[in-house]
Formats: C-alpha cells, sequence, structure tokens
C-alpha cells in the first residue's frame, strides 16, 4: 500500500519509529542493499572533490591545494577529450537502437512458443554468453574474426571474397563492438520482458481471440501495451547511462590502431588516470561524465512522465 494512504508522510517521529518496528523484517532485508550503495557508491563521492585540486598523494585529498575549474578548462580545450566524448556518445546511440530493441523482440518471439522444453532450451542457450567475461570473449572473437587465420575470414575467403578487419578496420570496429555487445547481453536482459509478459492475464487473450485478433493484433493490442511500462522503466535507466559504452568490451578489444574511432571516456579515464598518474584531470573527466548522465537520465524521466508514464522517480 502507499506509504501516503497509510499516513506515514503525517506520522509523528514515534510512530514512524513504530511503522519501522512493524516492518522490521522488510528494512531488514533491505539494509544489505543500503549498505553496499553507502559504502560503494555515495562514500566514494567524496573523492570527487579532487577534481578541483592539485592531488598529492603525499598530502591526501584534505592537505592538496584547492585550484577550482582549472582541469575542466584545460580538458575542454583538448581536441583530445571532445573525440573520446563524441565516440562515446556514437557507441552508445549504436548500442541504445540495436540493443534495446533485442531482448524485447527475443522474449515476444518466445512468448508465443507453445513448446515449453523448446522454449526453455532457447533461453538457456541464448543467457549462456552473458556468464562468459570478456575477456575470454575478446579471446574468442579474435580467433574468430581475425584476418590472419581468423574462421570467419578463411569462409569468406573460401567463398571468394577478401578478409575483412572487423577488429583492425575502424570502418568495422565500432559495428563488431555492438554486434558482439547484443549477441551477449539480450538473452539475459529478455529475463525482465520474460517475466513482465507472464504477469498478463491469459484471459485477455482468450477474449480477443473470440473477437477475431489474430496473432499479431493480440501483441500489438495487449501484449505491448501490458508491458510498455517496464519497456519505458529499462528505457530510462539505459538513457541515464548513454555515458557508459562498455568499458570492460573496448579495453579488451581495441588498439592504438582503433583509437580515432573507439577510444571512450572510460578508456581515457583509465589511460590518464592509472597509468600517466594525473589523478586530478581523470576525476574531472568521471565528474563531467556522471553530470551528463544525470541531466539525460533527469530529462528522460521528464519526458517519460509527460507521456502518463510513472517514471524512475
Amino acid at each position: 500500500m502507499p506509504a501516503k494512504k497509510r499516513g506515514i508522510g503525517r506520522m509523528s517521529l514515534g510512530k514512524v519509529w513504530q511503522y519501522i518496528h512493524v516492518n522490521r523484517y522488510l528494512y531488514l532485508m533491505l539494509l544489505p542493499a543500503l549498505v553496499f550503495y553507502a559504502v560503494f557508491h555515495y562514500y566514494p563521492m567524496y573523492g570527487a572533490s579532487i577534481a578541483f585540486k592539485d592531488l598529492s598523494l603525499t598530502k591526501g585529498i584534505l592537505g592538496s591545494p584547492w585550484v577550482g575549474t582549472k582541469h575542466f578548462t584545460y580538458l575542454f580545450g583538448l581536441d583530445k577529450f571532445w573525440e573520446v566524448f563524441w565516440n562515446t556518445i556514437v557507441i552508445s546511440f549504436y548500442r541504445l537502437v540495436f540493443g534495446f530493441p533485442a531482448p524485447i523482440i527475443v522474449a515476444l518471439l518466445l512468448h508465443e512458443v507453445m513448446n515449453r522444453a523448446f522454449k526453455r532450451t532457447v533461453q538457456t542457450v541464448i543467457y549462456l554468453p552473458h556468464f562468459i567475461s570478456w575477456v575470454i570473449l575478446g579471446g574468442l572473437l579474435v580467433n574468430l574474426l581475425s584476418t590472419n587465420g581468423g574462421v570467419v575470414n578463411k569462409v569468406i575467403e573460401s567463398l571468394g571474397g577478401s578478409p575483412i578487419g572487423f577488429l583492425s578496420d575502424d570502418s568495422h570496429f565500432r559495428s563488431t563492438l555492438v554486434w558482439s555487445m547484443v549477441w551477449k547481453e539480450f538473452g539475459w536482459n529478455t529475463i525482465i520482458y520474460m517475466a513482465a509478459l507472464a504477469g498478463i492475464n491469459p484471459q485477455l487473450y482468450e477474449s480477443a481471440a473470440m473477437d477475431g485478433a489474430n496473432r499479431w493484433h493480440r501483441v500489438w493490442h495487449i501484449t505491448l501495451p501490458c508491458i510498455r511500462s517496464t519497456i519505458v522503466i529499462l528505457l530510462l535507466l539505459r538513457i541515464g547511462s548513454m555515458m557508459e559504452a562498455g568499458f570492460d568490451q573496448i579495453f579488451i578489444l581495441y588498439h592504438t590502431g582503433v583509437y580515432n574511432v573507439s577510444d571512450i571516456i572510460d578508456t581515457y579515464v583509465y589511460r590518464i588516470g592509472l597509468a600517466e598518474g594525473r589523478f586530478s584531470l581523470a576525476a574531472a573527466v568521471g565528474l563531467f561524465k556522471s553530470v551528463i548522465n544525470f541531466a539525460l537520465l533527469v530529462f528522460a524521466n521528464k519526458l517519460a512522465r509527460k507521456m502518463g508514464e510513472q517514471g524512475v522517480y
């Protein structure tokens, strides 16, 4: 029951504690998640202050001199920064356009399958890549797509074609990133949509069938509207992480030959922060990325509310 209907918004402090005591087991179940976010998400925010300081490892964060927006001014004047910023936007946009609809389509197709054994087999097969790390998958992709002995290029050559530099040619590298990501994650992401589809009342389909609706009509007028709120919530979360273009995957697969199309903000932060030791500048880049993500999430949430959806807050 919503908190306002139960009167928690008008409770005195004593009644609030009484309410918490009554629901203490629910709050106890919530405690590990709260501790996790407090330790790994909120406490590290203190370190973001080094974006406004010249960090000295000997003086620490508190003892380091305050320099204001010096690092941001320097950052925005770098051509390299705007290159990695644009790469991040482009790769994230491709991941959104091609990766977001894939699990929805697969979930709808599996929902229409009547053979339970076949459905479970397909689900198991498409889930498996999610549990394989990008370190292993990176090696597999190199062996499959390499121009020097790769299985895929051997097949292309046997058909009379020329080898394609999927991982070495900057005109193909982004496509390889996107499609390999879709292949790895679309099966796992179908779980949420399959759960939403399982909650649809079967009587809706029976009534529609009696009214003469075919399978496509039932999907368009019943299935999709029933899971629309789930789709919107996941889309909002995806838009709110547009500046996350997949560090693990790109770090494993990219090289200097494709930096101009694959170097993203996360890999740039890794190089200037850990490799070069410019921690304050790396913190400024990371803070800028977080602000952009926050702004995108707020904008997308307001847009969803105007469309009649609940949003994420």
